[in-house]
């Protein structure tokens, strides 16, 4: 007989859309797909991404669904979510379309949570698998990082149109790029030992998403629309997703993202989620290169420093337009990270506030570099320049 002493422990996963629909030119199609979840639609996204869907919009119309439109501001805020609360509820919307980026598709997927109805996600890049998960990240109006949501479900239907995520400026595919290849050095350090079977399952898809992406993304980004773009599309937007899905919370973000949060309270929206969480990507194995002296860390860095170079991903804060950065600002940015509940402390080992400023400002070191960060800690008692930093104080 099974031990009745022991509690059963109960998880509830939300793996991947209802459906997912992918092609080219498949929008003017979709009109039945979504008809099936509501006839009241509000659609919402940015002015250019509503302009660019103008067409699809107008044919929806026709086809007899009532559309409303409306553009959140540059972020998923709190003063965005409840205007567009009123606008649903104003128009009686029974369902959501989010068109757009990350940041469009986190606000519709929480506008339709909150309402209880059903949604929609079409992405218009690939710079993040914001189309497929059940998480919305919310920023301040100045676009930085407050906190995430964990919604109920994933969206009810996710139509993936490649000529649609064609038009999109090839950067956001780059950072979609970097913001995919994290799961694997996220997953593998925070679930790389465990012995769940979806756990497992997870990491070694982000394993195989490393992979897909280190091998097709230079061919892909020279030849947009190809199949290979096509398959490093489908790397960024879906099976990124996946790997959220199956392996929950705890296989989904480490120290790269809380790298990414931290930033975007000094920098805001001067460069896009994925180029920042690549190069916490960096600043992770650097941590581990410093602090545990791991030289699979180490040679790792070293690959995706060639890599990054190859598709024109941040190396150093330099790139992230942060060449300038003050000590105040960064140690800003290192505090946010380190916040009790940051995923940051999923790492195996402790991280203290001059460890992390260290290995930000080393992302591009030779090696391990000795004293480091007791040479930080002295810059920032004293004022004084370090590695690409600034002193707050007048020269």
């Amino acid at each position: 007989m099974l031990n009745q002493s022991k509690k059963t422990l109960s998880l509830t996963l939300a793996v991947a859309p209802a459906k997912v629909i992918r092609g080219s030119q498949i929008l003017d199609q979709a009109v039945d797909d979504i008809s099936r979840l509501g006839n009241r639609p509000l659609v919402i996204g940015g002015d250019r991404t509503l302009s660019i869907c103008q067409n699809y919009l107008q044919l929806w119309e026709s086809q007899e669904l009532n559309v409303e439109k409306a553009c959140y501001t540059p972020d998923c805020s709190e003063s965005s979510l409840a205007v567009l609360r009123s606008k649903a509820q104003e128009h009686q919307a029974d369902v959501i379309i989010g068109v757009g980026g990350g940041k469009a598709l986190d606000t519709a997927k929480l506008v339709a949570h909150q309402l209880q109805i059903p949604v929609v996600t079409i992405p218009t890049s690939g710079a993040t698998c914001a189309a497929w998960t059940a998480l919305s990240n919310v920023y301040s109006e100045q676009g930085a990082f407050l906190y995430d949501v964990a919604l109920d479900k994933c969206p009810d239907l996710l139509i993936l149109d490649y000529n649609l995520i064609q038009t999109a400026p090839q950067n956001t595919l780059v950072a979609g790029i970097g913001d995919a290849i994290a799961k694997w050095y996220e997953a593998s350090v925070s679930s790389g030992d465990s012995e769940q079977t979806l756990i497992i399952a997870a990491v070694q898809q982000a394993r195989v998403l490393r992979d897909i992406l280190l091998q097709k993304s230079v061919v892909a980004l020279q030849s947009p629309g190809s199949e290979t773009w096509q398959e490093v599309v489908d790397a960024t937007v879906l099976l990124a997703g996946v790997i959220g899905g199956i392996g929950g919370a705890q296989c989904r973000t480490v120290a790269a993202h809380a790298v990414h949060n931290g930033l975007t309270h000094v920098c805001g929206r001067g460069s896009i989620h994925g180029e920042k969480v690549a190069y916490g990507i960096l600043v992770q194995l650097r941590l581990e290169e410093m602090l545990q002296g791991n030289q699979l860390a180490a040679a790792a860095r070293g690959q995706l420093l060639k890599f990054y170079g190859e598709i024109g991903l941040p190396q150093k804060l330099d790139d992230l337009g942060l060449g300038n950065i003050t000590l105040k600002k960064l140690q800003s940015a290192a505090e946010f990270a380190l916040q009790p509940d940051s995923d940051i402390h999923r790492l195996p080992f402790k991280v203290a506030l001059e460890q992390l400023m260290a290995a930000m400002v080393s992302t591009t070191a030779p090696g391990e570099t000795s004293g480091l960060s007791s040479n930080l800690t002295n810059g920032v008692n004293q004022g004084k320049k370090f590695s690409g930093c600034k002193s707050d104080r007048k020269a």
